[in-house]
């Protein structure tokens, strides 16, 4: 070891092997969080699941972070036992709760004496019998396998959320003092290409072999989930490694105290951020889990003939490669200091997603358009990290992606069902808008994090995250049962699922866009009058 590289964290090529352990099995765990999402059409025809019971079942995710307040546990579980111990226990979590999930949606449920059970029981009532709150994760009338698989969801959904903060705290473990805005935009891009991962894959296996099983894409993410625990394994051993050649001791041994969470929510900063979040996420996870069906009832799609190539599985295979490329020479991009080689890298990435587009036109399938979601995400985000490590202005940043977040659910709402008719039109408004709300998505994560540390002592950050990941899944968990009950509200009974008028949903999320960017003025006036530091650069000259 050199004078130069005293431990693994000063070597550039060790800690962001680190992120890149914590980014994968985060890339997993959004796949497997989305499985569903782009095979809702299905879920309604093989399994009887309306919108609310989609809805229903989505939102459970992340029930008993919210009332059996998990993440605040998850954040004691992480300051006292450190980032390595929670990190395997997360990943284990995550995979107990898939595999249930599974189970549920299998053939192999059907017709036993588990089945009758959940029939009978778990059919629990509005909350203070009032009908507008029917937003419990179990009603009456809800198929037992959406029961079942509100159950595993909602384990899986403890492990995913203590994942989050655990993955945050282990950047900021690797990375403070030095790129850590960039590797928090970094991980935040990679794991987001789960996203379209799932939605062009999901499908696939649904479909394999012109038989429909979906259990066959859920069995696909369970797949992906005992390879994030293998990845938090390796990660496990290097951090061992690190605090080997440091001698800091992990955070187990610093007890844990109930006035540490005084001082972090008599903080008006803290809870300006934690609002911003819950806002701006509750207007895009929820989303993701309906916008393949929003797609499929606002455009004109035609099956290609089943003859041609563009109705083949090798499509699928071809149209992830190029995915992976726009992705990879996008990303790369960011990291080439001589400039013909980062500009003909990113021609490149442009290049590709234009051929990935028209592969998404030929295909004329709701799932591969939306897949191009987080592209452009993973293209900028390392370029906004970056940019917020050597000039700041996160809170600028902030609001503008709230100002996009309005825009794009507005166009969904109003401008695309006017493009129904136009085959092409349709499709070109629809990718803009997918590419731009990607954008914003970006603007988000590479802003909103690395400014929690600037808000909160480092010994309690790990409470700080597991604070604001509680405030943002009370949003997970309401939205989903609330677009799929405005749903079935706005909507005839025995509608079919591919022709859902998706208006109110999408104006309903727009306004949550509004709200967020009043709250990022406010967050600006404050952070000018306290001197947070929130629009300075995390990088000090």
């Amino acid at each position: 070891m050199t004078q130069q590289t005293k431990t693994l964290r000063d070597s550039a090529a060790m800690r962001w092997t680190a992120l890149l352990l914590l980014a994968l099995a985060m890339f997993c765990s959004y796949i497997f969080m989305d499985i569903l999402s782009p095979i809702k059409d299905l879920m309604q025809d093989t399994r009887g699941w309306d919108s609310r019971a989609f809805g229903t079942m989505q939102g459970a995710e992340v029930f008993l972070n919210v009332w059996a307040f998990f993440l605040i546990f998850a954040g004691i579980i992480l300051d006292k036992m450190g980032v390595r111990f929670t990190a395997l226990l997360s990943a284990a979590v995550m995979l107990v709760g898939a595999v249930i999930k599974w189970y549920a949606v299998g053939e192999s449920f059907m017709g036993t004496g588990l089945e009758a059970w959940f029939n009978t029981h778990l059919n629990w009532g509005p909350l203070f019998g009032i009908e507008w709150l029917d937003i419990l994760p179990f009603y009456d009338g809800m198929p037992a396998s959406a029961k079942l698989a509100a159950s595993g969801f909602m384990i899986f959904g403890c492990g995913c959320e203590m994942a989050g903060i655990t993955v945050s705290r282990g950047i900021v473990k690797w990375f403070k003092g030095r790129e850590m805005a960039l590797a928090m935009g970094s991980e935040m891009a990679l794991a987001r290409l789960g996203v379209a991962t799932c939605m062009i894959f999901s499908p696939y296996f649904a479909r394999l072999g012109g038989s429909v099983s979906v259990s066959r894409s859920v069995a696909f993410g369970v797949v992906l989930m005992c390879i994030a625990l293998i990845m938090t394994v390796v990660y496990f051993f290097m951090d061992k490694k690190l605090d080997s050649q440091t001698g800091e001791a992990e955070e187990k041994d610093d007890p844990f105290k109930i006035s540490d969470l005084g001082r972090i929510l008599t903080d008006s900063g803290f809870w300006i951020v934690a609002l911003l979040c819950v806002l701006y996420y509750s207007a895009i996870f929820p989303f993701q889990k309906y916008a393949v069906n929003m797609l499929q009832c606002n455009l004109s799609l035609t099956t290609p003939d089943a003859s041609s190539f563009w109705a083949s599985e090798y499509v699928t295979y071809a149209q992830y490669i190029i995915m992976l490329l726009v992705a990879g020479a996008g990303f790369a991009s960011n990291f080439q200091k001589e400039k013909a080689r980062r500009y003909g890298l990113l021609c490149l990435s442009i290049v590709a997603l234009i051929a990935y587009c028209y592969m998404g036109f030929m295909r004329q399938t709701a799932e591969s358009i939306f897949a191009v979601f987080p592209l452009l995400a993973v293209l900028i985000t390392p370029i906004l990290g970056s940019y917020l490590d050597h000039h700041g202005k996160a809170v600028s940043m902030l609001m503008l992606g709230s100002l996009l977040l309005i825009g794009c659910h507005l166009t969904f709402a109003f401008v695309l069902p006017m493009f129904k008719s136009s085959a092409v039109g349709g499709i070109i408004i629809a990718y803009a808008t997918i590419l731009v709300l990607g954008a914003s998505f970006s603007l988000v994560p590479a802003s909103l994090w690395p400014s929690v540390p600037k808000l909160v002592d480092a010994k309690i950050i790990g409470s700080a995250y597991a604070l604001i990941f509680w405030i943002q899944n009370i949003g997970l968990w309401l939205f989903p049962t609330l677009i799929g009950k405005v749903l079935d509200a706005t909507n005839p009974e025995g509608t079919s699922a591919t022709e859902l008028d998706y208006t109110a949903p999408l104006v309903m999320l727009a306004s949550l866009g509004v709200a967020a960017l009043l709250l990022g003025l406010l967050l600006k006036a404050v952070d000018k009058r306290k001197g947070l530091g929130l629009e300075e650069p995390n990088i000090k000259s």
